[in-house]
């Protein structure tokens, strides 16, 4: 029975290196899949999914009006596909998580959307909440802050290192722009203990 999956965590918790992994065993058993993430992270290229351990895969774009139950259609009248993968999965809108749903439901493929939970100040991003909410399973990849911790929580930094606490809710920007904390170290970062 196909199923919308939700796979969040922090940043650098390994969620692209997740993803290509599962994609990777379905294409070792001769099924296909289907690829997506936000065309507006193109830090690993337009159209990549790509690992920091060095690893990636091609995939097609999507936009915030793109449809996606379309998108995902039109793929499966080209051939079979076993499951289709979304990385970048924050920056879907709550819309666009109910095609998804759809594709699941109407479709009969399954759905794999990876993607954070919240955002530097704490907030869920509206794809996140929407998955949180419609996903008929839910699973954290976790990754640790610099104390041992789990991580669940992020902070933005500036281009002087210090830490910001407001601004756009979406920047993109990797290792050098993020660090994933624990909830009290977090808290520290921002200034809230």
């Amino acid at each position: 029975m196909a199923k919308l999956h939700f796979n969040y965590s922090t940043m650098n918790a390994g969620k692209s290196t997740v993803l290509l992994q599962a994609s990777h065993n379905y294409r070792e058993n001769g099924m296909q899949t289907y690829l997506l993430t936000a065309q507006l992270d193109d830090r690993a290229g337009k159209g990549r999914i790509a690992s920091r351990i060095g690893i990636g895969a091609e995939a097609d774009t999507f936009t915030p009006e793109d449809d996606l139950f379309a998108l995902i259609a039109g793929r499966l009248a080209e051939s079979a596909v076993a499951c289709v993968f979304v990385d970048e999965a924050q920056f879907l809108t709550k819309p666009q998580v109910w095609q998804l749903a759809r594709a699941v439901d109407d479709l009969g493929v399954p759905v794999m959307a990876y993607g954070l939970r919240v955002d530097f100040r704490g907030e869920l991003f509206p794809g996140s909440a929407a998955l949180l909410a419609l996903a008929d399973e839910m699973r954290e990849v976790r990754t640790i802050c610099h104390c041992g911790k789990k991580a669940t929580m992020v902070v933005r930094k500036d281009a002087q290192g210090r830490v910001v606490t407001d601004g756009a809710q979406i920047e993109i920007g990797g290792n050098e722009r993020y660090v994933s904390l624990c909830r009290r170290h977090w808290r520290e970062a921002v200034g809230d203990l």
